[in-house]
């Protein structure tokens, strides 16, 4: 086979996997989330696996206490959650106007210093890029709700998702085998690494930025309660959750946090308690979480992530938000290996390699 016919091959073997995706991505959720799930603990089963016990009994025990500890969680944080959050939502327009009486002084004396042209433009762009910015959310949000949390998909998330986990773990090993042994045999090296590769990544941001982003919410959720700030739990659990999306959770878990406690203590002692529990939280997050459970050999940039998640999310839907890890450190691993084999080549520095007829050899390595 020759370069072009392998090249038309993958091509059409892309283009094939993403029009099936799309085609069946009303069904996909539960067999994707089991098997993120499977790869999730697969680890902890060959640990388990190498000191004696079988694979399907150390399966067995993984799945069952995975599930019980997550429908535990579920039932402990999630009436705490709703509670708090409708709470949240009923006392927000007294928040709005308490803000307004606080801060609208000083923002009117601001606004007074500047010129009305001025003015009017900012508020035209803010008012356009606004609207765009709502429009593209809400139709994300139609996409996630409509493709991702239907009830036919909730039901089968709530049943398949535990069946397809607990049998892709018992099989990991074997399947990987199998998808080792029908490897194209000239590139099959080639092929390897770029997959451990890619698991290095994959393991790095998904195992490492989950452990990150539960222990920041926790840490965000019980800094805020002892702070006095009202719903303080949900805002820092949400915050540490959100984490995921590169500065955003930050950012917006801040500015919701700070709007509150402006709102509730005023310009004081309270506030600067609130804001140095987000600061204690990054410097947490950047100087010892992240270095240390995801580590700075992930590969992936936070701008590509962040475009990775919203693309998913809008074209897909929550299966999309799903994939758009996986498919970004994919992407990433396989443009890094294209650039290697392009900076070895003659492309990129022809006179490198010795020519055909020259009677002498480059003396660079």
């Amino acid at each position: 086979m020759t370069f072009r016919q392998q090249a038309r091959f993958w091509l059409v073997f892309t283009i094939g996997f993403f029009f099936l995706v799309w085609l069946f991505s009303s069904i996909l959720l539960p067999f994707v989330a089991g098997m993120a799930i499977a790869y999730f603990l697969d680890p902890l089963a060959d640990k388990l696996e190498a000191r004696g016990i079988s694979r399907t009994v150390a399966t067995s025990i993984i799945t069952a206490l995975f599930f019980l500890v997550f429908l535990f969680v579920l039932l402990l944080i999630v009436p705490m959650i709703g509670s708090q959050l409708a709470g949240f939502l009923e006392r927000f327009p007294g928040y709005v106007d308490t803000l307004q009486a606080n801060v609208g002084p000083y923002l009117q004396d601001v606004l007074d210093r500047v010129a009305p042209e001025t003015l009017q433009s900012v508020s035209d762009a803010i008012k356009g890029q606004t609207a765009n910015a709502l429009k593209w959310v809400g139709n994300v949000l139609t996409n996630v709700l409509s493709g991702g949390l239907a009830l036919l998909n909730f039901l089968s998330l709530l049943f398949i998702t535990p069946v397809v986990s607990f049998y892709l773990l018992r099989d990991w090993d074997k399947i990987v085998a199998k998808i080792d042994s029908y490897l194209p045999r000239r590139s099959a090296r080639d092929i390897r690494q770029c997959a451990r590769e890619i698991d290095d990544t994959l393991a790095g941001f998904v195992r490492g930025q989950s452990t990150v982003c539960m222990l920041l919410g926790l840490f965000y959720g019980l800094g805020l309660t002892l702070a006095g700030l009202e719903f303080g739990f949900v805002i820092g659990l949400m915050t540490g959750l959100v984490s995921f999306v590169p500065y955003f959770g930050m950012i917006a878990g801040f500015a919701v946090g700070f709007g509150v406690a402006l709102a509730q203590f005023g310009v004081g002692l309270d506030l600067g308690i609130v804001v140095i529990v987000f600061l204690i939280g990054q410097l947490l997050e950047g100087n010892f979480l992240t270095p240390k459970l995801v580590g700075d050999k992930v590969g992936l940039h936070a701008v590509w992530v962040m475009f990775a998640l919203l693309a998913g999310g809008a074209v897909f839907g929550l299966l999309g938000v799903m994939l758009a890890v996986p498919v970004a450190a994919v992407i990433g691993v396989l443009v890094r290996y294209g650039l290697r084999q392009y900076l070895d080549s003659r492309l990129y520095d022809h006179g490198s390699h010795p020519q055909e007829g020259d009677g002498f050899e480059s003396t660079e390595n």
